[in-house]
């Protein structure tokens, strides 16, 4: 999908460019296409973007280590505000004190706006921090003697360590 001249967007009808997915996203490893809409307005000092739709993703679970299906659904907004010396390079240093200002998305108005990289950004912001495939999930155990349980093979890194740390 190619990027989106924000100066087009003042001849688009309402200022708004409308874009439909059914596709996959090239960074983004899913079971079905993103299947959504994006709207894009010109605002005059701003961009107005926002997303609708759905895909379904495989993950890890974080306590039983399985791979689980989860559907991903994205119903969001942004503002990004437009400013001529965005494409500037700043020369900051290292250490600085950040004002409530610079904690804002800024695009050149003279510049493109990148749907599919925006759209990744929010899909991969929508993926959940802890991966849980259930309620009732439980770290792998297997039995071989009676009462002494033995840890799955995967989690033999963190037992070694866990037996150094108490020696």
């Amino acid at each position: 999908m190619q990027a989106i001249y924000i100066p087009h967007l003042l001849n688009a009808p309402n200022r708004t460019q409308t874009l439909v997915f059914d596709d996959f996203i090239p960074e983004l490893q899913s079971l079905t296409p993103f299947r959504g809409k994006m709207m894009v307005r010109h605002g005059g000092t701003f961009l107005e973007v926002g997303v609708k739709g759905e895909t379904i993703i495989t993950l890890t679970c974080d306590r039983c280590l399985q791979r689980y299906n989860r559907r991903l659904a994205l119903d969001t907004s942004e503002i990004i505000w437009l400013d001529k010396d965005a494409e500037l390079p700043q020369n900051y240093p290292q250490e600085r004190e950040v004002s409530l200002e610079d904690l804002s998305e800024t695009l050149s108005p003279d510049g493109h706006f990148d749907a599919q990289g925006w759209l990744y950004e929010q899909l991969c912001l929508a993926v959940p921090l802890r991966q849980l495939c259930g309620k009732d999930c439980q770290p792998p155990k297997t039995k071989t003697e009676e009462n002494e349980p033995k840890i799955d093979s995967r989690w033999s890194g963190l037992e070694a360590l866990k037996q150094q740390l108490q020696n």
